[in-house]
C-alpha cells in the first residue's frame, strides 16, 4: 500500500468528493460571510467593552494581566476583520457600536461565564467564516478562531479559580 493509513481509506489513494458550488451559491456564500463579518466586527467591540468592565473588578493583578491580554486580542480581531471586510467589499465596514453600552453582570464570576460563553459562540461563527471565505483569508480567520479558543480555555481557568 501507498502512503498513509487512515481508517478504510490510503492517504494516497483517498480524494474527498467536493460538490461543485454554483455561481449563485457561491455568491450567497460571499453575502453570508460578509453578514458573519460585520457581525464580528460589532462583537469584538461589544467583547472589548466588556473585558474593559471585567478588567476593572478583576481581584488579582494576575487575572487582570490575562483579561487584559485577552481584551488586547480582541481589539486585534476587530482590526483584521475591518480589514478582511474592505479587501472583500471595497468598502469601509460601516461603523457599529461606538457608543454602546452593555448590562454589567450581576458578579465578577458571572461576568467570567458570559465571557466564556461568548469566546465559545465566537468561535462557532468564525467557523461558518472559514468555511466560506476565499482560501488568500483562511490563515488569519484560523488565527483568530484559535485565539477565541485560547481566550475560552483562560476564563474557564479564572472560572474555576474563582468558583
Amino acid at each position: 500500500m501507498n502512503g498513509y493509513w487512515y481508517g478504510p481509506y490510503s492517504y494516497s489513494s483517498y480524494v474527498p468528493y467536493v460538490q461543485p458550488v454554483a455561481h449563485d451559491q457561491s455568491e450567497e456564500r460571499m453575502q453570508i460571510v460578509i453578514r458573519l463579518i460585520q457581525e464580528a466586527i460589532a462583537d469584538e467591540r461589544h467583547d472589548e467593552l466588556f473585558y474593559d468592565y471585567l478588567l476593572s473588578v478583576a481581584p488579582t493583578e494576575q487575572e487582570k494581566k490575562v483579561i487584559t491580554g485577552i481584551r488586547d486580542d480582541e481589539r486585534k480581531h476587530r482590526s483584521l476583520f475591518r480589514q478582511i471586510y474592505t479587501q472583500l467589499t471595497g468598502q469601509r465596514p460601516p461603523i457599529t457600536g461606538e457608543g454602546e453600552t452593555f448590562q454589567k453582570p450581576a458578579s465578577y464570576l458571572d461576568g467570567i461565564e458570559q465571557a466564556l460563553m461568548g469566546e465559545l459562540k465566537a468561535f462557532e461563527k468564525y467557523r461558518v467564516i472559514y468555511k466560506y471565505i476565499p482560501s488568500q483569508y483562511r490563515d488569519t480567520i484560523f488565527e483568530i478562531m484559535t485565539d477565541e479558543m485560547k481566550h475560552a480555555s483562560y476564563y474557564n481557568w479564572l472560572y474555576a479559580k474563582n468558583k
